[in-house]
């Protein structure tokens, strides 16, 4: 039997990248419209900063769900930016 300690680990892997999926979404919406918005280059600068600081923190204390869950944020929240530098705000 899994301890409460491993089960919660096992959510956590698999709720950390489904919440930070919301990024891919935004991405996918601005892909396919072709703008931006009113998408905050500024928010999502904030969030790819704060994402890659906690992606950081736990490569450092070697915790794979915060390594997993925040490299999905941050990778998507990189394509959200990249995308609003791209494509007009109209």
């Amino acid at each position: 039997m899994l301890s409460k300690e491993k089960l919660f680990e096992y959510y956590m892997f698999c709720i950390g990248p489904i919440g930070n999926l919301m990024f891919y979404f935004q991405a996918y919406e601005m892909f396919t419209s072709k703008h931006s918005g009113s998408v905050s280059l500024i928010g999502f600068t904030i969030s790819i900063l704060a994402l890659n600081s906690w992606l950081f923190y736990g490569i450092y204390i070697k915790n794979k769900p915060l390594i997993i869950a925040n490299a999905v944020g941050a990778l998507g929240a990189i394509l959200v930016v990249f995308e609003i530098i791209f494509y007009p705000k109209y």
